[in-house]
């Protein structure tokens, strides 16, 4: 079966070449729909079924950030590959925020495009499997998506939670249960493991309900909270999986599920610190620290350092900062508030301020950013330190080019060849491939004034020389010398010379011709 695939571009040359290259490398694996913008897109997905997006960033009238965010109301929504320029960082951050699969850079490599799509089919093989295993009956079935709906629908009031749990049989979780979150390891035979054994237990209960989260996730409410402990035996004896499971306190009501999902939802977070498989339960984590004060100022000598060939003490910061002493006895917020800051003060920082290049490093960046993708706190520690490596050492090769000055030399060269053309920051920083905020902050200190005031002078020189020395009208002489018209060449002139051009061309010219 042929899946799904929807293109979301403004551009229709990207829409048609992403189209025709995906075809020639694929004949038969997909089907093609295409959007031009964001609104265009939600339209699509709400009349068909689509397994895989390809959505641009910037586009009118929705862009792809809102796009994302409004998928997360659907039920079920595409496996997403984002595509940017190499200026839209942010907005990148912004995709990863909202889960997006895959990143890839304008303009297309085709070897690249071809590799996320082999990466997505893997995920798209993994979806189906998670919704294998034995057909539910139409009873569970029904239950499993009031389930989901209840918990992934926040804007659901009391009285509609009720209604849909008592529609599908749950009206049972009036009483006391609790919810477990099930997060399976061991590649694609432990899901299957977990799954089918899963199956088998629940057989043999009268009171349960699962569903899926967004993330893919096993949700499983229980009336009795010692279901999971069984489910954890079960599996205790395969040989690649260890089940993780996060167990809510005892809850009582209804209305109450999704306090008891967010419970299961947190205490998962804590593997990140026990890497044996078990389970881990919110009543034995809510005791922990939740006062704990972040090293902010660590991290931001790590940002100071960054570049600065002292990539050791840089280390140790790092050592001090995810102290894993200081992390085990804090509530896991404390770590994510830490993983936070070094991502937006040390990472996003180099990004900021160093630019284009350093984008490249996205993917390491992605990782990094949600500990979910770690399956213990060493290499979580790890991946930290290697990105914090990379970015060292490509601030300290850009820092190194700019100390040499040939960079800034460069770039004069070109303002002074190009200057009657219509230029700007933008494409002088461009076409000395530095990012546009560096540039500006390096062209001030090299020259010891701002671009535009740089640029203002060159062309008032020009203006001045040709005055004096030819009989051009004002207006030849405004575009030659780089002005986007005479109106705004007469104002500059006389906020500079203090006299309009005209008056400035008759004085020159009676000194010129000196006393008869």
């Amino acid at each position: 079966m042929k899946r799904r695939l929807l293109i979301a571009d403004d551009e229709k040359n990207i829409r048609v070449g992403l189209k025709a290259m995906i075809e020639r490398q694929y004949p038969a694996r997909y089907e093609f729909s295409f959007a031009d913008n964001g609104a265009e897109a939600l339209a699509v997905l709400a009349r068909e079924s689509v397994d895989l997006m390809i959505t641009d960033i910037r586009m009118p009238v929705m862009d792809g950030i809102e796009l994302m965010e409004r998928l997360q109301e659907l039920p079920e929504r595409p496996a997403v590959v984002i595509l940017s320029g190499y200026d839209d960082f942010p907005y990148a951050k912004a995709a990863i925020r909202y889960q997006a699969k895959e990143y890839m850079l304008k303009p297309i490599v085709r070897e690249e495009l071809f590799s996320v799509l082999e990466r997505m089919e893997t995920e798209l093989g993994r979806r189906s499997e998670q919704r294998g295993g034995s057909a539910p009956q139409p009873a569970a079935r029904a239950a499993a998506d009031q389930l989901a709906y209840v918990l992934l629908q926040e804007s659901a009031d009391e009285r509609e939670i009720r209604e849909r749990l008592a529609q599908a049989g749950l009206e049972w979780l009036d009483g006391e249960y609790a919810v477990g979150l099930l997060k399976e390891t061991g590649g694609d035979s432990g899901r299957q493991a977990m799954l089918s054994g899963l199956d088998r237990l629940l057989e043999g209960e009268a009171f349960w309900g699962r569903c899926q989260d967004r993330e893919g996730l096993t949700v499983v409410v229980a009336r009795d909270p010692a279901f999971f402990a069984r489910l954890l035996e079960r599996m205790a004896g395969h040989a690649l999986f260890q089940p993780r499971i996060g167990l809510s306190s005892r809850i009582k009501g209804m209305e109450r599920l999704r306090l008891a999902y967010s419970q299961a939802r947190q205490a998962l977070k804590y593997f990140l610190l026990h890497a044996e498989g078990g389970i881990v339960t919110y009543d034995s984590i809510r005791s922990l620290d939740s006062g704990c004060p972040v090293p902010e100022d660590k991290i931001r000598k790590i940002s100071n350092l960054m570049g600065s060939n002292r990539l050791p003490e840089m280390k140790r910061l790092l050592q001090q900062v995810l102290d894993i002493r200081t992390i085990a006895r804090c509530e896991i917020g404390y770590l994510e508030t830490v993983g936070r800051k070094l991502n937006e003060e040390v990472f996003d920082r180099v990004f900021r301020s160093y630019g284009e290049e350093s984008i490249e490093i996205l993917k390491l960046y992605k990782q990094a950013g949600h500990f979910d993708n770690f399956a213990r706190f060493h290499d979580y520690y790890r991946h930290v330190e290697q990105l914090m490596e990379r970015l060292d050492e490509y601030v300290g090769r850009v820092r190194s080019a700019h100390a040499e000055r040939t960079d800034m030399q460069k770039a004069l060269e070109f303002i002074h060849e190009h200057f009657q053309q219509d230029l700007n920051m933008a494409v002088v920083s461009n076409y000395i491939s530095l990012n546009y905020t560096y540039f500006s902050q390096a062209f001030k200190e090299y020259t010891g004034e701002s671009f535009s005031a740089y640029l203002r002078k060159l062309r008032l020189a020009k203006a001045k020389e040709l005055l004096e020395h030819t009989e051009l009208k004002v207006y030849e002489i405004s575009s030659q010398a780089g002005f986007d018209c005479v109106k705004h060449f007469t104002r500059v002139f006389k906020e500079a010379e203090g006299i309009s051009p005209l008056e400035y061309r008759s004085r020159r010219q009676f000194r010129g011709r000196g006393p008869s």
